[in-house]
Parts: C-alpha cells; structure tokens; sequence
C-alpha cells in the first residue's frame, strides 16, 4: 500500500476528507519524524517504538571487485513492532513454501 492508497482507506474509515486525511496523516509522520530528530523514541503501546540507534563503522568486501571498503558509523532509525501487532499478524499470516508470505 503506498501513501495515497492509505489516505484512501484512512478516508474511508474514518468519514473525513481525502484533504483532511493527507493533513492528519502529514501531522502524525511530521510528529513522529520531528521526535526522531531530538533523539526521542516513540512508543504506540500495542503497535510498536519508533526509536534511532547508531550503528558502528564497520569494514565490507565489494562483492563484485572484493575490495575492502570502510562504512563510517551513522544513525539509523528504528521500528520494533509491539507484541499485539506481532501477535496479529503471526496469527493472520503465514509463511509460504516459497519464503514468501500470504494470509492464512
């Protein structure tokens, strides 16, 4: 589902505007994103954290010339799902022969 698929659904489930569900969905991600930004988690119980960590330099071989090359550290952020959230979809999804996944 892209961003405009979601404003769709959200739209629909909630009875407000295309316009005012683009607005309400900016503002939760600008929120979010802002937070990250100080350094600050955000916790959703049930759904999951939102949170940044850093990550170390590292060293790597290109595969293709197997040169070693140096990965300086960076910050990255994070999402660790919540345990309802991983619950659910443990219960409602499957893994498939494949290592794909689908509905159970």
């Amino acid at each position: 589902m892209n961003k405009g698929e979601f404003i769709d659904r959200l739209a629909d489930s909630t009875n407000l505007t295309k316009k005012e569900a683009r607005r309400l969905l900016d503002s939760v991600l600008g929120l979010i994103q802002d937070t990250l930004l100080q350094g600050e988690e955000v916790k959703l119980v049930g759904f999951g954290k939102f949170g940044v960590r850093a990550r170390k330099a590292s060293s790597r071989i290109n595969p293709q010339t197997k040169e070693q090359i140096h990965v300086d550290a960076k910050v990255v952020p994070l999402f660790k799902p919540g345990k309802e959230l991983r619950r659910q979809i443990e219960k409602g999804l499957k893994v498939t022969p494949n290592g794909g996944v689908a509905k159970k």
